[in-house]
């Protein structure tokens, strides 16, 4: 047998330095508490924190970090304008994981439109945020200060022409087909949630997706498996060094 054939699958290089994170929120137990986890795992830093929303996107668009847990109720401004206003002075630059109590499809369909790595809802304990962080450093791999990412058009409408515009954004035709006939034991507006929390760009198990929607793992797999089998979603694998592959699921472009 060729060396070839023993070819293991591709592993995204580590980062080179500390991942430098930014802690937002109006709580400061919270604060201190989401301090701690994140200065407690290897390859992280607690570069600031911030209690204000303002003051989070003016810590951030200074540059010097690379991660922010943010909150979406602050007592200024939402999280939600606090990922326009990083988009718009950093880009791609510096990567956000929500950790909020809000669970509402409008707050998660914001936050995926805006790219985030993740979204925890809360309450969730020390080690589901350190699970969720150690995953994000598994995943994460150093890149220049901007990175293009290209947008679907349904990506573009829910950023353009969203919210209490009354327009209403083009839905992506494998999106149209997961939920033009749905059967039975799955609901609408639970699979709009899942669809929601799913980002084209960057996969999530379905561990994430369910602390997202605030289902259970095997309710949402169950969602997910049909949006696989409608084509809206896509499904790889990711090989651990040992147990069973983990399933990643991605939305499918328009």
């Amino acid at each position: 047998m060729s060396p070839a054939s023993h070819a293991e699958p591709a592993v995204p290089a580590r980062p080179s330095r500390a991942i430098r994170t930014l802690v937002v929120d109006d709580d400061p137990a919270v604060v201190r508490l989401h301090t701690a986890a994140v200065a407690g795992l290897e390859g992280f830093e607690v570069v600031g924190t911030a209690r204000t929303g303002a003051a989070a996107a003016e810590l951030a668009a200074l540059g010097g970090v690379d991660l922010v847990l943010l909150d979406v109720h602050l007592p200024d401004i939402s999280g939600v304008e606090v990922l326009h206003r990083l988009r718009s002075s950093r880009g791609w630059a510096v990567d956000v994981l929500v950790v909020s109590s809000s669970r509402d499809v409008r707050t998660i369909r914001q936050a995926a439109a805006a790219h985030v790595v993740g979204y925890l809802a809360k309450p969730f304990s020390r080690e589901a945020l350190e699970r969720r962080l150690v995953d994000y450093r598994a995943r994460r791999v150093d890149r220049p200060e901007e990175r293009a990412v290209a947008l679907a058009q349904a990506e573009i409408d829910r950023l353009v022409g969203g919210g209490d515009t009354g327009v209403q954004p083009v839905v992506p035709r494998a999106a149209d087909a997961a939920t033009a006939q749905l059967p039975k034991g799955i609901a609408a507006s639970t699979l709009a949630a899942v669809l929601a929390a799913l980002d084209p760009t960057t996969p999530l198990g379905a561990s994430a997706v369910a602390d997202a929607v605030g289902a259970s793992r095997a309710t949402v797999r169950r969602y997910l498996d049909h949006l696989v089998r409608s084509g809206a979603v896509t499904a790889t694998h990711r090989f651990g060094a040992r147990g069973r592959p983990e399933v990643l699921y991605r939305r499918a472009a328009a």
